[in-house]
């Protein structure tokens, strides 16, 4: 597995399990589309994202990567106060989840969730919902190609 796939795995992975205690818990997937219903709890996808630098370390070759993931939140509510306020809890709790485990188990060397961007969104035949997604950059060093 290469070090960019264990770090988006090992994102996923810490938001699966710190956000399960919430109730009701939001399903947190990794690249799925964002179904017509959206659970009580709000979807969480984690998104593979792209990386922004690659940077060389000679002798021995190395890369200093950093690679910004995206973690989009949806939420539904009879209103956009409570669409609001739910949205804000999860990401106060996503938020602390990686602040938790800035290495996400040893997969990464740092992790950092940045500042969300919001859409108020509408999917037909189903209630208003709320849309945010937050990047997050997470920086790793690879030996021999930025590939690996």
């Amino acid at each position: 597995m290469s070090a960019r796939e264990a770090a988006i795995a090992a994102l996923h992975s810490r938001l699966v399990t710190s956000l399960a205690v919430r109730n009701p818990a939001p399903i947190v997937l990794r690249g799925e589309t964002i179904p017509q219903r959206i659970p009580a709890g709000g979807l969480v996808v984690v998104r593979d994202g792209e990386t922004v630098e690659e940077t060389p370390i000679l002798s021995p070759l190395a890369w200093q990567i950093e690679h910004r993931a995206e973690v989009e939140i949806t939420v539904a509510g009879a209103t956009p106060a409570a669409r609001n306020t739910m949205l804000d809890a999860l990401l106060v709790d996503i938020a602390a989840a990686i602040a938790g485990s800035r290495t996400l188990g040893g997969a990464v060397e740092w992790a950092q969730p940045g500042s969300a961007s919001f859409e108020d969104v509408e999917f037909e035949g189903a209630a208003a919902a709320r849309v945010a997604a937050i990047p997050v950059t997470l920086w790793f060093t690879v030996a021999g190609s930025p590939l690996a």
